[in-house]
């Protein structure tokens, strides 16, 4: 099953503009397809290839202006599964969560790099931190 985003939704996922995007598909950064005449269409692959050399991990400590959301948004960039679990790696904007769970829901879900999937954190515990 192959993921393909239009530019304005690859641009959503990435935290860009739909510009930086396009600039990105006309240098070849960022491969891009055409579909029947239709809207340049971005494979989720390559999207999530793009994802992660994107955002660089901040540094220890480091905060930004803003406390995240508790549901972030973003594409899977990494699946790894064995018989009982799965991990799955997912880069919404600058963030990279990681998920453990059964590999029976990843395999329901469909998760597979690429796909849009949205990370729903709930703790006992926040920090919030501002610089």
């Amino acid at each position: 099953m192959t993921t393909s985003y239009r530019i304005a939704e690859a641009a959503a996922l990435l935290g860009v503009s739909d510009d930086t995007v396009r600039r990105w598909v006309d240098s070849g950064r960022l491969p891009a397809r055409r579909e029947g005449g239709g809207p340049a269409v971005v494979d989720g692959a390559d999207l999530a290839r793009v994802a992660t050399a994107l955002h660089e991990a901040p540094e220890p400590g480091a905060t930004r202006g803003s406390s995240a959301r508790n549901r972030l948004a973003g594409i899977v960039t990494r699946v790894v599964r064995d018989t009982v679990m799965a991990q799955v790696e997912i880069q919404a904007g600058p963030f990279r969560l990681v998920s453990l769970m059964s590999r029976e829901a990843a395999d329901e879900l469909g998760l597979e790099v690429g796909v849009r999937a949205v990370a729903t954190v709930k703790a006992t515990q926040v920090g919030v931190d501002v610089p």
